[in-house]
């Protein structure tokens, strides 16, 4: 074994985008039949890396090894054909194919589909008996639920006889069951033979699952250590290049009279299909309810009627005063107004636009407030950039240039951005959708002082997660929806990720055992999008 050797090496690889160095000289051995974990902050370089592993890019300088021997990766084929396979992720799948039609697209034997079809059929038996990943042949892939999506992707990459196996955060879609059934896999392909690397930006599944991690920082490789020799806090300072605070620390919370009372509140999209089947919910001053999840389940949905981007019926009062859900007044601007910020779940798409300067973002929803206007019928620009600059320094926004485009700011510090023109409005009710989607440690860090600080000031959060983590940290009261409907409430410190998996899934007896596949079928029969995307 000592003399093994590696699956993967990787000898000073380098590669520029324009002035923007990814990766410098980075060196890595991934040893064969071993599970290695590749960490790092956002634009650490990680993707970038694993694109030039699997030939999407070219390295500027460097050498690629496979099993020893030298390997040009010109492209994609060039990499399958050296045993590589990646699983995306976000699913590479054509959703109105079959599971069976989609493992041999584009490894078709020849011009007629019925052999490749047979072939295909038979290898497929043989691959899930022997690792433990059963699909159904003939579903289409648009009735799975995305555990079992995922099974198809990773057994594409097997029917091509990839013995490598890159996975990009690959649980970001899973309900925690799903997850352990995934690393179960993991450990049986390894088991097998099988060599996986595995980026991730869960330190738990880091340290629970890899044999092997590597930390980049700022297009470097800063370390390579075991896993059995390291810990979740000394990985996070490695990565980020300081200590950082692991567990959100915050008091018991004090909850208030209410501020947000949700009765009976029912959503339809533009089909006619029901989004939100009867949603009853309050929120209190001085507490954080988290939403937990599978996206797809209604609470996008949720965030936006009562945000005031959509109509819905039912009943809905602020602070004991009614809020029209009818379309005539239900607006983010009436809203706005009434004390309510809402910071979206999708930054680039809802909260900013990304051509404008960050000066220019940071007034969008309140341009009409007076700090921001000179006369009835301009604004004052000069105000607003220097209220932008004191908003930057207060919430570390890096750089700290309001005339920079938001395009040109990392993912935390376009959430940075949002999050600063929602909280510094003093609201009285704050909607947060996916605080830290995307967002590195650090920033993650910062953005969870935030919330807590806000709620210790005796506002009412309501925040929508799918990471259990985050819910379970943040939350002093948890509600969980399914198919639009919220199955129950519980206590963070009463209840656990197995408990809110089960819930997520539909699952209301969660004192009983369930077997993944019953908690696929719950996500797969759901409402809309449920248990495909997260």
């Amino acid at each position: 074994m000592a003399n093994q050797a590696p699956a993967i090496e990787l000898k000073g690889i380098s590669k520029a985008f324009g002035p923007v160095q990814a990766n410098k000289d980075i060196s890595i051995r991934v040893m064969p039949g071993t599970i290695h974990g590749i960490i790092g902050e956002n634009g650490a370089g990680k993707s970038t890396l694993m694109s030039i592993l699997y030939g999407f890019y070219k390295a500027d300088a460097g050498e690629i090894f496979i099993g020893g021997t030298k390997a040009n990766i010109t492209d994609s084929q060039a990499a399958i054909a050296s045993g590589i396979g990646m699983v995306f992720q976000h699913f590479k799948l054509v959703e109105n194919f079959t599971v069976l039609e989609n493992i041999i697209l584009g490894a078709e034997d020849g011009k007629l589909l019925k052999p490749s079809l047979a072939k295909a059929r038979r290898t497929l038996i043989e691959l899930a008996n022997d690792y433990g990943l059963n699909v159904e042949p003939d579903a289409l892939v648009q009735d799975i639920g995305v555990g079992m999506q995922q099974r198809v992707e990773i057994l594409k990459a097997l029917y091509r006889q990839a013995d490598i196996l890159i996975l990009d955060e690959p649980t970001g879609v899973l309900t925690p069951a799903e997850a352990d059934q995934l690393f179960r896999i993991l450990g049986r392909l390894r088991s097998e033979g099988k060599t996986i690397i595995l980026i991730t930006h869960k330190l738990r599944e880091i340290m629970e699952t890899t044999d092997t991690v590597s930390v980049m920082r700022r297009g470097e490789m800063t370390a390579t250590v075991k896993t059995s020799e390291t810990s979740p806090a000394e990985l996070a300072e490695l990565m980020v290049g300081r200590k950082v605070l692991l567990r959100v620390d915050k008091k018991p919370a004090t909850p208030g009279d209410v501020v947000l009372d949700v009765k009976n509140l029912k959503v339809k999209d533009e089909k006619g299909v029901e989004r939100l089947r009867g949603i009853d919910l309050q929120v209190r001053a001085g507490e954080i309810v988290g939403i937990a999840g599978v996206a797809g389940n209604g609470q996008s949905e949720l965030l936006e009627v009562l945000g005031g981007y959509q109509d819905g019926t039912g009943e809905l009062r602020l602070n004991g005063q009614p809020l029209d859900l009818s379309g005539r007044h239900s607006d983010g601007q009436s809203r706005r107004a009434r004390g309510v910020a809402h910071v979206p779940e999708d930054r680039q798409r809802e909260g900013l636009i990304m051509n404008f300067h960050a000066w220019e973002n940071t007034a969008f929803g309140y341009h009409h407030d007076a700090p921001y206007q000179k006369n009835a019928m301009l604004m004052d620009n000069a105000a607003i950039k220097a209220d932008t600059a004191e908003k930057m320094e207060r919430f570390d926004v890096r750089p700290p240039d309001p005339n920079l485009a938001a395009k040109n700011f990392s993912g935390g510090n376009q959430q940075k951005i949002v999050l600063a023109r929602e909280i510094e409005r003093n609201p009285d009710l704050l909607l947060i959708g996916q605080p830290t989607r995307g967002v590195d440690i650090g920033a993650i860090e910062f953005i969870h002082q935030q919330i807590v600080a806000l709620r210790d000031q005796g506002k009412a959060i309501l925040l929508v997660s799918v990471e259990l983590e985050e819910i379970l940290a943040l939350s002093d009261r948890i509600a969980v929806m399914f198919d639009g409907q919220v199955m129950g409430e519980r206590m963070p410190d009463q209840t656990d990720e197995k408990e809110l998996g089960l819930l997520m899934a539909g699952i209301t007896d969660t004192a009983n055992a369930h077997s993944v596949e019953e908690i696929e079928e719950n996500l797969a029969h759901a409402g809309g999008d449920a248990g495909k995307e997260v």
